[in-house]
């Protein structure tokens, strides 16, 4: 395993049932081929769809995690996790932060999920904020405690009338502490470049300089005025759009009658399907994080949002043939061919040019063809740090194997 990357702290860990079952605490569930799922003996519990307002009876079975030390002080944690959710069944996802010997936070909600709408509205949990920490959205951040290890706690609900599932397959999170800011000179802020394959130390990616991945190009702006249920449609449907160019590339998409009621069809029904299905019902967008990761392994790869610390790390998922989805954040004229705004956009990586430059697949395009565009490094990678702290969706098959880690895991 590689020495420990010379960039901040990001440590990530996950725990794949039925595996590790017994590696934390589970009540009401049983082991199946699969993952978990709620036993005979699950409790019976009565919950409120948040969004709809319906009430209804579930079994419900929880698995929680062990306490994960991470070594350092975290200050953000974000979840992801892979499930099957068939109708009438959904999951919830809870964190909490530890430090020393004891719990330093309550639980706090992460998002009720849902492959579908039958059984419950997918949801994030807004309004969770305290002196410790404060939800959003999709991440946990810490304001007033100390936070050195985390807690996950995930319950599987099955309403009464459903006849199986849900089954959890896997729930990780990742824990890091923040961007160190850089100089003006890089970009306006964030992270430089560091670490082996850095332009600046004149290496060559490890592999990844001139390798470019055949990722399919879908511009979500042709979707502008089409759909605009689950977000907004074409100006606000970056993450699904990504996702669904980077599920086409593994051959994993959905096939068309998955997204046959799309009508009328549009552009292209893929995207509009992956949206509804990655909509977060209580803010309004298509665009969180793990909902994003937990759509795209219902299509049977494996997938969870980490933290890269460089595009030195980001290199190494290249020269593996993976493509990777990023989330970055800039004002125009900051990343050179990017002339536009953004508060979070999310991109496809889809490789580098001879001289170390990401090649992107920006569904912000008005149309497929311009959606390939090859951009400066520094200032792509400062605009990624600064904007998400590193965020990455990681989608693949389990057959293609992911690159060796660092020392301090954030993979």
């Amino acid at each position: 395993m590689s020495a420990v990357h010379p960039g901040r702290d990001v440590a990530y860990r996950r725990f794949r049932f039925p595996a590790d079952r017994d590696r934390g605490r589970a009540d009401g569930l049983r082991v199946g081929p699969d993952g978990l799922a709620p036993d005979a003996a699950a409790d019976r519990l009565t919950q409120t769809d948040r969004h709809s307002g319906n009430t209804a009876d579930h079994a419900a079975g929880a698995w929680t995690s062990p306490v994960v030390p991470v070594g350092f002080a975290a200050t953000e944690l974000v979840p992801s996790w892979t499930a099957d959710t068939p109708p009438g069944c959904w999951l919830r996802v809870e964190l909490r932060g530890w430090g020393a010997d004891a719990a330093t936070t309550g639980w706090y909600a992460l998002g009720d999920w849902a492959a579908d709408d039958s059984a419950v509205h997918r949801s994030s949990v807004p309004g969770q904020a305290d002196g410790r920490a404060r939800v959003a959205a999709d991440t946990l951040r810490v304001t007033g405690a100390t936070v050195t290890g985390w807690q996950a706690r995930v319950t599987l609900f099955r309403h009464a009338d459903a006849p199986a599932g849900p089954v959890l397959r896997s729930v990780g999170v990742v824990a890091s502490t923040d961007p160190a800011p850089v100089a003006a000179a890089a970009a306006d802020d964030g992270v430089g470049s560091t670490g082996e394959g850095d332009g600046a130390a004149g290496g060559t990616g490890g592999g990844a300089w001139g390798r470019v991945l055949d990722v399919p190009r879908y511009a979500q702006r042709l979707h502008g005025g089409g759909e605009t249920r689950w977000g907004g449609g074409g100006d606000s449907w970056c993450s699904p759009t990504c996702v669904s160019m980077v599920l086409d590339f593994w051959h994993a998409g959905p096939t068309p009658d998955r997204y046959a009621w799309v009508d009328p069809p549009g552009p292209r029904p893929v995207v509009v399907h992956a949206a509804r299905h990655c909509y977060d019902h209580a803010y309004g967008g298509a665009g969180n994080w793990p909902f994003n990761t937990a759509y795209a392994a219902t299509h049977g790869v494996d997938a969870f949002v980490t933290r890269l610390r460089s595009l030195a790390e980001a290199e190494r998922f290249v020269a593996a043939g993976i493509p990777l989805i990023v989330s970055a954040a800039f004002t125009r004229g900051q990343v050179p061919g990017l002339d536009y705004d953004t508060r979070g956009h999310l991109i496809v990586l889809v490789g580098f040019s001879a001289d170390g430059d990401p090649v992107l697949n920006d569904p912000y395009a008005p149309d497929d063809e311009r959606v390939r565009r090859t951009v400066p490094r520094t200032p792509f990678e400062a605009a990624w740090q600064a904007g998400s702290g590193g965020i990455t969706y990681v989608l693949r098959p389990e057959s293609v194997p992911l690159p060796p880690a660092p020392g301090q895991a954030n993979w």
